[in-house]
């Protein structure tokens, strides 16, 4: 299959336009082709391996153009020259899992999101003590927090990924793909907050747009220094929500965490028993591949109101090659 995509411009306008996901702004990162529609106006976005494809979310179109855009998307990869690529869709919604049955695919639970409505969202009360607990540790130590250009070079931001890789292990790579990034199309839309000690950066968290039934912003990507003290992140979130909710903005999106609310309750009728006991294996066991239990745990301390399972769907089922091309091109391995 012929990678094909639109212009920047035109894949901002396609996406914000008719990207119904929380985290529909991680279909501009670099290196996702995003094909728009033929018959229909969309755009799929997702990236060639080199016998599998991963598609990330569903079709985005219009609920009636959903299926046509998919049938496209299709259409066009069993018609590529040689052996067809399977396909793999991640982060699904509850909503596209029947669109994907339908079509013969496998689909299984790969992990939860959350969102929190900021016309409801309260620091008070015992939900979020241990955030207000944290925030004034962090404002004790000296921390102060504001919002930053996203356009300007930012060499602290660059020295804070550095120092946070390092820490995390010389094997261990930044995910990508279903993770959001500094640069690329978004980088003119993105919220850039950052906390400083004594005007030294020592953490960050920038936010991007999130559009469709939900508006508001997506906590796209955090970063912090093993130098920063405890309670940064929670206070850099907590000032950015509330500088958002002072401006009417409707929600903020904490994002998928995968393997985390992992449930028999939100399991497809064609979910592999096989898949799911081993993405509850890494769920319990596999904190090298992603700590879904600390992410987990910082986003339900912001007491979400809106808590939701997201699903991958595996053309002819969820093999291991499949399954280990989804890993790979999210550099999970």
């Amino acid at each position: 299959m012929k990678a094909m995509g639109t212009s920047a411009p035109d894949a901002v306008d396609l996406v914000a336009a008719h990207a119904d996901h929380p985290s529909g702004v991680l279909a501009l990162n670099t290196g996702t082709v995003r094909r728009p529609g033929t018959s229909v106006p969309g755009v799929v976005a997702y990236r060639r391996g080199r016998r599998h494809t991963v598609q990330f979310a569903g079709p985005f179109a219009a609920p009636a153009d959903r299926d046509r855009l998919l049938e496209e998307f299709l259409e066009e990869l069993a018609g590529d020259r040689g052996r067809p690529p399977r396909l793999t869709a991640a982060q699904l919604r509850a909503d596209d899992v029947a669109r994907y049955e339908a079509r013969g695919f496998r689909v299984n639970q790969i992990g939860t999101s959350y969102s929190i409505d900021l016309a409801r969202f309260t620091v008070r009360g015992k939900a979020l003590a241990k955030v207000r607990q944290n925030v004034s540790r962090a404002r004790r130590e000296g921390v102060v927090v504001t919002e930053e250009d996203s356009l300007a070079p930012q060499p602290e931001l660059d020295a804070i990924d550095a120092a946070w890789l390092r820490a995390k292990g010389r094997h261990v790579k930044e995910l990508d793909f279903l993770i959001g990034e500094r640069g690329g199309l978004a980088a003119p839309l993105r919220r850039t907050f950052v906390a400083r000690v004594e005007g030294r950066a020592v953490g960050y968290i920038t936010y991007s747009p999130a559009w469709g039934s939900r508006p508001g912003f997506l906590y796209d990507l955090t970063r912090r220094s093993p130098a920063a003290p405890v309670g940064t992140v929670e206070l850099v979130n907590l000032t950015a929500l509330e500088r958002f909710r002072a401006e009417g903005v409707d929600w903020l999106h904490l994002g998928l965490t995968p393997f985390a609310g992992l449930s028999a309750a939100h399991a497809p009728t064609s979910a592999s028993p096989m898949l799911d006991r081993a993405l509850r294996l890494i769920a319990e066991h596999g904190k090298a591949v992603y700590p879904a239990r600390t992410q987990e745990a910082f986003k339900l301390k912001w007491a979400p109101h809106v808590i939701e399972p997201e699903y991958a769907a595996f053309q002819g089922g969820p093999r291991l090659g499949s399954v280990w091309n989804l890993l790979r091109i999210t550099n999970s391995l």
